[in-house]
């Protein structure tokens, strides 16, 4: 696998985990007080598997992943079905996809039918150069549009961690992270370095680029960013950077046309000089919008959630999501209630496990379910939470003396109870 750039190694000694052995068969767990129960799933993708990705519109819920074959990488995907996933489909192979754990490609259906996906494609002689490359299919992923770019500067830069979004009028739009005001060459935190920034495009329902902007001049070098659609229209959250190096979640909301001005979900002051590698998540519903993070409080780790009842304008306290501590690798989803779905890695005597919970706006929560154990490397990425329907749908990559393979489970929703606890 293709390392993350040095500058950020440092940055990811925190956040460091990956999936354990734990086979398709071995859990089944039951929280009585929020009645749910988590059950495996099998998964469409085979050995060597790793990076997968969850995205929903409407009643179709995708699970895509990353799969290795000699020096040949693909982008797969399967959607969900009564019956379980379909079979496997390909979006992209070849020898040249840049590959990180972090950095994770997708695969969406849009408004109209039809699918959209992203992947990285390596991007000249830097080996920490990188392209974001997109495609479209109007056939369910038999066959896809020639790929196209973003982004036009031309630089031998970082370009990934790419968040798709439905954009009005049934178009394709687009977050990244943009290093064209970088300089690679030029000594690590110096002024000459640059600044990586938060760009967006949207695409029309013919697949031509309407535009591209610059939403935020200088942000987390390597976060991920996550979006969602209010019914006002579309929020991004991402990790800003400023000049103290001070690298909090801020939102900016697409209105109209145009990006409001990014302002923090909360003001924790995590001072830190190199990037986490830990973004966001989000998920919205009408004007009610959740957001879940990572930072680090006197030394610990921990996971936050945060609610939104103004389409993302203005946030609630945040409420804690760990017991113990949190590598973070965080994701949410608002329920019917108004109470939201939390995963997170908890971190907690040596061990670490992916978990769940629901919380409440008042901060109630109900008790965490473990789904699987993690172990020492972060070769396995981030496990992936969405809602689908009545049903939660969860993906991870467990790892087995090297390997990795995507796994999935589900869990019905029943109708949920005023949380008890903490």
């Amino acid at each position: 696998m293709r390392n993350v750039p040095v500058r950020v190694i440092v940055g990811a000694a925190v956040v460091s985990a990956a999936i354990a052995c734990v086979t398709a068969s071995s859990f089944a767990l039951v929280d009585s007080e929020w009645k749910l129960a988590v059950e495996p799933l099998p998964s469409p993708a085979s050995a060597s598997s790793e990076e997968p990705q969850l995205t929903v519109q409407g009643e179709r819920a995708i699970l895509s992943w990353i799969e290795r074959a000699g020096e040949r990488t693909s982008l797969k995907f399967a959607e969900r079905t009564a019956s379980g996933w379909s079979d496997a489909r390909t979006v992209v192979s070849g020898a040249n996809l840049f590959v990180n754990f972090a950095d994770v490609p997708s695969v969406r259906a849009l408004v109209d039918g039809t699918l959209a996906a992203h992947w990285l494609q390596e991007g000249g002689g830097n080996p920490d150069a990188y392209n974001l490359r997109l495609a479209w299919s109007k056939d369910g992923g038999r066959t896809w549009s020639p790929p196209t770019s973003p982004h036009h500067d031309g630089t031998e830069t970082e370009h990934g961690f790419a968040s798709l979004f439905q954009a009005p009028g049934a178009g394709l739009g687009v977050v990244w992270l943009d290093g064209r005001a970088t300089n690679p060459e030029a000594p690590e935190g110096s002024p000459e370095a640059g600044n990586m920034g938060l760009r967006a495009a949207v695409y029309g329902p013919d697949g031509k680029q309407r535009s591209e902007t610059l939403i935020a001049p200088r942000v987390c070098e390597c976060c991920s960013t996550a979006t969602a659609l209010t019914s006002e229209g579309v929020i991004v959250a991402f990790r800003n950077r400023s000049d103290k190096e001070i690298r909090d979640i801020y939102v900016s909301r697409l209105a109209e046309g145009r990006w409001s001005a990014p302002a923090p979900v909360h003001a924790d002051g995590w001072q830190i000089k190199a990037c986490p590698i830990n973004g966001p998540a989000l998920s919205a519903r009408a004007r009610d919008v959740a957001v879940a993070w990572f930072t680090v409080q006197q030394g610990q780790g921990r996971a936050f959630a945060a609610f939104s009842r103004d389409a993302g304008r203005t946030f609630g306290s945040p409420v804690r999501v760990d017991d113990a501590g949190s590598l973070g690798r965080v994701g949410i989803e608002l329920l019917r209630d108004g109470s939201a779905a939390v995963s997170w890695v908890e971190f907690a005597n040596q061990r670490s496990q992916f978990r769940v919970r629901r919380v409440e706006q008042s901060g109630a929560r109900s008790t965490a379910l473990t789904v699987a154990g993690v172990e020492g490397s972060r070769s396995s990425g981030f496990p992936r939470l969405v809602q689908h329907g009545d049903e939660l749908l969860l993906a991870w990559a467990e790892s087995d003396k090297g390997a990795s393979r995507v796994r999935t489970a589900r869990a019905s929703l029943a109708p949920a109870s005023p949380a008890k606890g903490k």
